[in-house]
């Protein structure tokens, strides 16, 4: 049975049966404690932890998850991987422990005809949460299991929690018997490679405290409401079914692996390195796919750095495999042919997937034989030296300026039998992003624990929100928190955070930032509003300061918006829609929209582009855009359920999540997208549009910056004082500037140049000079010395060479030349035959100059170049050549 049909069958038992079924959410989890979705019962988190209220009593998903903690060992087992699907049944307060249970047997042993699974009953074992007494009787009592196929496991094996206070609860666990040959019996409390675990029901009905590790809390009662969440992994069931050995060799990623064998000539089962490298780029390119699917980017943080890294280890395993040419995108299609069953969109979105995949391939190839150069050296210093370990900021160095992944440059250092200093590394990392993750979370969150404002939710509701058609309007203060801290009162001051039962206030969201105003009271007391942010889903927070008198809880009060800001704002938001619309017409598709920030009179928008948009296309969307304007196009909003929105062509954005009824804005006959930001009422009112350019922000990620109305205006205007002064200058008219400054640039680069073979001439006419004060040290004539300030690498190395060829031939010679370039010590070294005979290598001694001079260095036994940081060392550098010359000769 294919895996599409397994998710089919799935999906058609459970919604028969009275279940919603929930599409899969994006694999972008909207949850601040996560980067990805790891788990089938990630969506429904809030509807268990009481922060929403459920869609339904019952619900069924297939949720695409992806796992990353164990990414070193994908490969080298065949259990570890690091995207699967969940398949999960879930009820909210309806059926508990006897449906759950009867559920899952009837799907799993109903014979294929009849819509189920049809597993043979017999090779079925159960495991139930120690005390659990109930979960027990029904398996035995209800469904028939045979009591010697009922096992009893502790807390760390059948009980599940979130980890945090909150839902926890028993399992019951439902594992199937592979037979004698994976080995021995007992069932699954003896041996779980035998006994593979293929569903897991969880039934929660308590309430846990604080506390360590999956064992370490107390159970501090029963919960209200008892609730079911299953998760059976499709992989697992697929490869039962389909009647292989593991997850590789079921059918979604063994067409990968034969596609690899395609490219490479390398069979699967030949030998165990090559199996290493082909189930990771099985796994890795389809997770791949996946993500860039759901609208991660390549990156060099959060889920953009999960994408980059497993996309490099599968593309390097292929050229390990003996790869020579790009094969991302024929891997690509494989996965998006055989995914596309159970994914459409993945084959409506093939073009975007294949271009983001291409051009980190590209990328990666070209990083990799630059770092590979930069780490060999590296590698080939650390064992010169005796060392075992490649320095932490080496790696650091690679992963910073290379864009080498740490986890390549850990596999490529072992191949050379060395180890990393990965504390030095992390060090350098913690230290880097340190300061922006800390500023990233007190915007969004401030300073409070997130069960501050679930408590306001709980007790008042969500925030009304009447911003689209008012700008100002009475509210009544819910909840108030000063310096993170919930308090029934606040005075002038002091630090708050309010929330309003209605407010006008936009909260940031969907790349608008937030309004500014002011919160009045009856009592006279004056709220200056600075931001709005919804910590957690509905709630509105105003974060500002008292200016003037008393706030307390319950207060009624009058909120104000800043109308220019808005007005501002939405003539900004509204261009970025106009712009994306633009782009998609001059690129296609692919130009989908990853980001984008709408300011006061300007905004930025990232999007999907393997290369730099020519000038001549940027040109003709601003044109586009303001012929828009020109047209008095009306903007209108209106609330509709998801599936009538694509119906109607509306544009979502990558990675956004969306409920069951979204706001679609319209601009005429131009652009159509969902959007919860403020806008304009007619395309008029923005006056005019200025894109000031476009730019890499990523892989495959382009970014446009661009200024609307006054601020476009006041920008036209300043460039076009900057152009009457130019045409002052150079006297001509404004057509005439470029040939003229083009000139004058070319002339004056002409003239640098002859300056520079001037002192190149001046630097080795004191060659002979050189060559002739050689001093004799044990029979090595070692010439040492600094040349004038500003010699440039190229000329200080053709004038060493000079040297080195001015001492006869027979003669063992060393001549070091130091220079100070840029506030910069720099040396190069050269020796002849007859010294290197005698053991006096260039690279030894740049290395010891150069640790003198507070740098490195480098390069070949007959030349080497380094620098430093500190040029006063130069002579205490000269003198340790000299003493190392002296040794070795």
């Amino acid at each position: 049975m294919e895996s599409a049909e397994i998710r089919r069958r799935w999906l058609s038992f459970f919604e028969e049966r009275g279940h919603t079924v929930v599409p899969s959410a994006s694999l972008i989890a909207d949850d601040p404690t996560l980067l990805l979705v790891n788990a089938g019962m990630v969506p429904f988190k809030p509807y268990f932890l009481g922060e929403a209220k459920p869609p339904a009593p019952r619900a069924t998903s297939v949720q695409k998850c992806v796992r990353t903690p164990d990414i070193e060992e994908v490969g080298k087992t065949t259990r570890h991987g690091t995207f699967f699907q969940m398949c999960g049944n879930f009820s909210f307060g309806d059926y508990f422990k006897e449906g759950a249970i009867t559920y899952a047997w009837e799907l799993l042993t109903s014979s294929v005809a009849d819509g189920g699974f049809g597993l043979e009953p017999e090779k079925l074992w159960i495991t139930v949460y120690l005390d659990d007494d109930e979960a027990e009787q029904i398996w035995r009592d209800k469904i028939g299991v045979p009591a010697e196929r009922i096992q009893r496991l502790g807390k760390k094996d059948n009980f599940w929690s979130m980890g945090v206070p909150g839902p926890c609860g028993p399992c019951s666990e439902i594992n199937y018997d592979r037979g004698p040959e994976f080995g021995i019996e007992g069932g699954p409390a003896v041996n779980d490679e035998r006994y593979v675990e293929i569903w897991n029901l969880v039934f929660m009905q308590y309430e846990r405290g604080a506390g360590e590790g999956k064992e370490d809390f107390p159970i501090l009662g029963d919960l209200p409401s008892k609730n079911i969440d299953t998760g059976l992994g499709l992989e697992r069931l697929a490869m039962i079914l389909q009647g292989v050995q593991n997850m590789y060799e079921t059918d979604t990623l063994r067409v990968v692996m034969d596609k690899a064998t395609e490219l490479t000539g390398v069979r699967y089962g030949d030998k165990h390195d090559t199996d290493v490298s082909m189930r990771v780029v099985a796994d890795h390119i389809r997770t791949s796919v996946m993500l860039i699917g759901d609208g991660v980017t390549p990156g060099n943080e959060g889920r953009g750095y999960v994408l980059r890294r497993i996309m490099r280890r599968a593309i390097r395993n292929m050229r390990l495999m003996g790869a020579t040419e790009p094969v991302v995108q024929e891997l690509v299609d494989v996965v998006i042919k055989t995914m596309g069953r159970q994914y459409p969109e993945l084959i409506t979105d093939r073009k975007r997937i294949e271009t983001v995949a291409g051009a980190e391939e590209a990328a990666f190839l070209k990083t990799l034989r630059a770092g590979t150069n930069i780490l060999d050296t590296a590698i080939t210093e650390a064992k010169a030296g005796g060392g075992t370990v490649l320095a932490g900021d080496k790696a650091f160095l690679l992963h910073d300026t290379w864009g080498f992944p740490i986890d390549l440059t850990l596999e490529m250092a072992a191949e050379q039998g060395l180890s990393v200093d990965e504390d030095g590394f992390r060090r350098l990392m913690k230290q880097q992003r340190d300061q922006a993750k800390a500023d990233a979370k007190a915007k969004k969150t401030g300073h409070a624990d997130l069960s501050a404002y679930r408590s306001v939710a709980d007790t008042s509701g969500a925030t009304e929100f009447t911003g689209y058609t008012s700008t100002e309007g009475e509210s009544t203060i819910v909840g108030l928190l000063v310096d993170g801290v919930p308090s029934p009162a606040a005075t002038e001051g002091d630090e708050v955070e309010v929330v309003l039962d209605r407010t006008p206030f936009y909260a940031e969201g969907g790349g608008q930032l937030a309004d500014q105003g002011r919160i009045k009271l009856d009592t006279g007391a004056v709220i200056e509003v600075r931001d709005v942010q919804q910590p957690v889903p509905g709630v509105s927070v105003h974060k500002g300061s008292v200016q003037v008198g008393e706030v307390t809880v319950g207060a009624s009060a009058f909120a104000a918006i800043d109308t220019r800001r808005r007005r501002a704002i939405a003539r900004a938001h509204s261009a970025t829609h106009l712009t994306h619309q633009a782009l998609r017409d001059a690129l296609g598709p692919t130009a989908a929209q990853a980001g984008s920030e709408n300011s006061p009179g300007r905004f930025r928008f990232d999007f999907g582009s393997p290369a730099a948009v020519p000038g001549t296309v940027l040109t003709d969307v601003e044109q586009k855009i303001n012929e828009v304007l020109a047209r008095e196009l009306d903007v209108q909003a209106e609330v509709m359920s998801i599936d009538e929105a694509k119906k109607q062509g509306a544009i979502a954005e990558f990675g956004e999540k969306y409920g069951e009824r979204v706001r679609v804005v319209t601009i005429g006959d131009f652009s159509k997208e969902l959007c919860g930001g403020t806008h304009v009422h007619n395309t008029a009112q923005l006056g005019l549009v200025k894109l000031l350019g476009e730019s890499s922000i990523g892989s495959g990620v382009r970014r446009i910056e661009a200024l609307v109305g006054v601020d476009a205006y006041n920008f036209l205007a300043r460039e076009h004082t900057v152009v009457a002064q130019l045409q002052e200058l150079v006297k001509g008219r404004p057509e005439e500037l470029p040939e003229k400054i083009s000139g004058m640039l070319a002339k004056l680069k002409d003239a640098e140049k002859e300056i520079e073979k001037f002192r190149a001439e001046k630097v080795l006419q004191a060659a002979a000079g050189l060559a002739s004060g050689a001093k004799d040290v044990r029979g090595v004539a070692v010439v040492t010395g600094q040349v004038p300030d500003g010699t440039g690498a190229d000329d200080l190395r053709k004038l060493v060479l000079d040297v080195r060829g001015r001492i006869q031939g027979d003669r063992p010679a060393v001549v070091a030349l130091f220079t100070v370039a840029g506030g910069r010590p720099l040396t190069v070294i050269a020796t002849n035959e007859a010294a290197r005979e005698r053991g006096l290598k260039a690279g030894d001694l740049v290395r010891t100059a150069a640790k003198t001079l507070g740098g490195g260095g480098g390069g070949k036994p007959d030349v080497a170049q380094g620098g430093g940081q500190n040029p006063d060392a130069i002579g205490d550098a000269v003198a340790a050549v000299e003493r190392l010359v002296t040794e070795t000769a």
